[in-house]
């Protein structure tokens, strides 16, 4: 083998380690969730004036495994970053490790932030609304299947897009995205967002402005810690080539 072959193996062995231990530390996390998983279904349903059905016992040990997953998932969140930084920490410079390291804690608390806008601003509102447009037309009973995945469904993204300014700080900071490239692609990422909002949102314009507007935020904040990213970036070579020379 030459050193490019032996390099490309060693990154693969390397990429192999950190992928299962993020797998190990999911199994843990969803080892622990699913033995508290009782107490986790008392607290989503606690404001239910109803009890959630079931259409068969496979639907039990289906909703047990969701409940967990996600726990998992969103505790699984700084050790899967983690890795990745663990991954590209040896091609970067001792400032940008430092840098970068600190994306860590922020990433699972963006995900939290977001899954709590979600389930707290977003999902009462749409069940809200999409109650009320049965009325007194139809009897209202909930599988339990169909009630957690919808929660899944109004929640989960949030987590995910709340994210946005780290990962945008994060890859500035690896070189792989700049501020003109996101302003460049404003119109659109605007236009996705809301594309994103109206689907997952009742069809009324003020649940989509409420929605809409924390994305489009995000996104512009991203921008600005894109902009404050890379200008440091930008000083710290300058500095460093003022003393090569």
């Amino acid at each position: 083998m030459d050193d490019k072959e032996l390099q490309l193996v060693d990154h693969l062995e390397e990429l192999r380690k950190r992928i299962i231990i993020t797998v190990l530390a999911f199994l843990v996390l969803f080892v622990a969730a699913f033995i508290y998983v009782d107490d986790i279904y008392k607290w989503f349903v606690r404001g239910l004036d109803m009890k959630l059905m079931v259409l068969g016992p496979s639907d039990i040990i289906r909703i047990y495994f969701m409940l967990a997953g996600v726990v998992a998932v969103a505790g699984t969140i700084p050790v899967l970053a983690l890795q990745i930084w663990m991954f590209v920490k040896p091609g970067l410079r001792p400032l940008e490790r430092r840098v970068t390291l600190s994306y860590v804690p922020s990433l699972f608390f963006l995900f939290i932030i977001g899954l709590c806008f979600g389930y707290f601003v977003i999902f009462p509102m749409v069940f809200k609304f999409l109650i009320g447009i049965g009325g007194d037309m139809f009897v209202t009973n909930f599988t339990a299947d169909r009630y957690f995945s919808f929660i899944m469904n109004m929640t989960l993204p949030f987590g995910v897009l709340f994210e946005l300014p780290v990962v945008v700080m994060f890859l500035t900071s690896l070189g792989i995205i700049n501020p003109f490239v996101l302003s460049k692609i404003r119109k659109y990422a605007y236009f996705i967002l809301i594309i994103i909002a109206v689907v997952i949102t009742p069809p009324d314009f003020m649940s989509d402005f409420v929605v809409t507007l924390p994305l489009l935020l995000l996104y512009e904040i991203s921008i600005n810690l894109s902009k404050f990213v890379y200008r440091k970036k930008l000083k710290k070579q300058q500095d460093e080539e003022l003393v090569e020379v």
